[in-house]
């Protein structure tokens, strides 16, 4: 008798992620030099300060901490009352003090969350899922190394250093291991950025070093409780290469677990040439780092009443504006992210519907003819003409039966061009909605008496040729007729 082969081991992925976010402070976050991404200008937004020349010291930006305290709160953790700045010890090119300037015990905040929703297609009902926020702490960025010849085969020749990054102020938050794919990293990712720009501390541009995300990965049998061996992946510049990193890291680890191949600590980059992870160094242990108390710097203490104040500053957040949207106007959780993607969009939304009943149309414009004008052209909501009192009113003229939504769509193109008001732009053209009854029935009648055999076809059973009698109506009115209205009166005369 055969025995029965063993079941196979399945996996699971353990994924937390370290993102860096730079905030859009005019200056650094310990001295006076500007923060201006300018790579072609490398070494000129720099200062004794951040070039850590002996003698000079660090002063706190205070726009850094009211920025922090408002991403904390943001990402629901708890704001410390009390915390302090910390000496992280390294030894690099690119960190001219040779440590960096950073939180570690005592961050400014701890013990968050953020929600992220998961479809398994663009308009499936997603998934909802909370991901933990371990902490959140202030930290100065260090320069960037250029590697000169890294084209060549046998590697770079030489590297070159620029500065001008070194004193940039970041926040670093530290997820908790609650993700299991490249899809929740790589929509976590992006719902971070979205909070950051919502709240106007960051320009988010991934392409710049403004957000950098690395990740901490092992892979265990379904139903372990211990971790895997935590390998850590850096060098990902792209919401997409975040998830494709992950999903191939996490075939690498399950294929070595099976083949008993060992897997090491380590930091491993993404090649996108390639589309693989590539060891890069063993990983050290925050006790290589030794760290102490900035000396240089004071304590931080934050007041309940500043606090309090910052809190009432705070804009409504992605994830409110999605379960409002989709509680009040009834949209569906696809238009509500899309039109929550983007505060603009958003902002837009609300004020078109400010001065009209039907949501769920201005949320249809926004979301098809508008949202490809503006991806056609690589143009942002603000820089169009087209004013969101006049998208109501276009709606709303429709709504009334003046025009078709035939005709909105082709004034739309001038309107988005060149404003105006829709209501004088319809006029002015002759547009406006033929919905007399004896006019249609008119119009019908002549189509009829000009068209006797496709008449006869029709009565005969072909009645596909329905469509064809209405777009005769359509083209000897213009367009103008009134569609819903051209089909009830053409029913009955063919009916007749």
């Amino acid at each position: 008798m055969t025995s029965a082969a063993p079941a196979k081991t399945e996996y699971e992925a353990v994924i937390g992620l370290e993102t860096h976010c730079q905030l859009n402070t005019e200056t650094k976050i310990f001295s006076s030099e500007s923060t201006k991404f300018d790579p072609d200008n490398p070494n000129t937004n720099v200062s004794p300060i951040c070039l850590g020349y002996p003698g000079v010291l660090p002063v706190l930006n205070e726009k850094v901490l009211e920025y922090a305290v408002k991403a904390c709160l943001a990402i629901n953790c708890q704001v410390a009352p009390y915390s302090k700045f910390d000496r992280k010890q390294y030894f690099y090119p690119d960190l001219p003090k040779n440590y960096q300037i950073s939180q570690f015990d005592l961050p400014i905040g701890e013990h968050g969350w953020i929600e992220i929703e998961i479809a398994d297609k663009p308009k499936a009902e997603p998934i909802r899922k909370k991901i933990g926020i371990t902490r959140l702490h202030m930290e100065e960025d260090a320069g960037k190394l250029n590697h000169g010849g890294s084209d060549r085969l046998d590697g770079s020749t030489y590297s070159l250093v620029d500065f001008n990054r070194a004193g940039v102020p970041l926040v670093e938050i530290v997820s908790e291991p609650d993700l299991r794919s490249g899809k929740e990293a790589a929509e976590y990712a992006q719902e971070l950025r979205r909070i950051m720009l919502y709240l106007g501390i960051s320009d988010g541009k991934m392409q710049e070093g403004s957000l950098r995300c690395d990740v901490n990965i092992s892979v265990r049998p379904v139903g372990q409780k211990e971790f895997g061996t935590k390998v850590e992946i850096k060098n990902m510049n792209s919401f997409s290469a975040i998830q494709k990193a992950i999903d191939y890291e996490i075939e690498r680890q399950i294929e070595a677990i099976e083949n008993e191949e060992p897997i090491y600590q380590e930091t491993r980059l993404w090649d996108e040439g390639s589309q693989r992870t590539k060891s890069m160094r063993l990983k050290e242990g925050s006790s290589d780092y030794r760290y102490f108390p900035e000396p240089d710097l004071p304590p931080i203490e934050v007041s309940s009443e500043q606090l309090a104040t910052w809190k009432a500053e705070l804009p409504e957040l992605p994830v409110t504006k999605r379960h409002r949207y989709q509680t009040d106007y009834g949209l569906s959780a696809y238009d509500t992210r899309i039109l929550t993607d983007d505060r603009a969009l958003a902002e837009y939304f609300e004020a078109a519907i400010s001065t009209v009943v039907d949501a769920k149309q201005v949320a249809n414009w926004l979301i098809g003819d508008i949202a490809a004008y503006l991806k056609n052209n690589n143009l942002k909501i603000s820089e169009i003409a087209l004013k969101p009192e006049i998208l109501a009113e276009l709606v709303g003229l429709i709504a009334k039966g003046t025009i078709s939504g035939k005709i909105a769509k082709e004034i739309l193109p001038e309107l988005l061009t060149k404003g105006g008001s829709a209501k004088e732009l319809v006029e002015k053209k002759g547009l406006i909605q033929i919905s007399d009854t004896g006019e249609i029935e008119k119009i019908i009648d002549e189509v009829l008496a000009s068209h006797p055999d496709e008449l006869e076809k029709f009565r005969n059973g072909k009645t596909k040729l329905r469509g064809f009698f209405v777009g005769q109506v359509m083209k000897k009115t213009g367009g103008k007729a009134d569609p819903k209205l051209t089909n009830q009166l053409l029913g009955k005369k063919l009916q007749g």
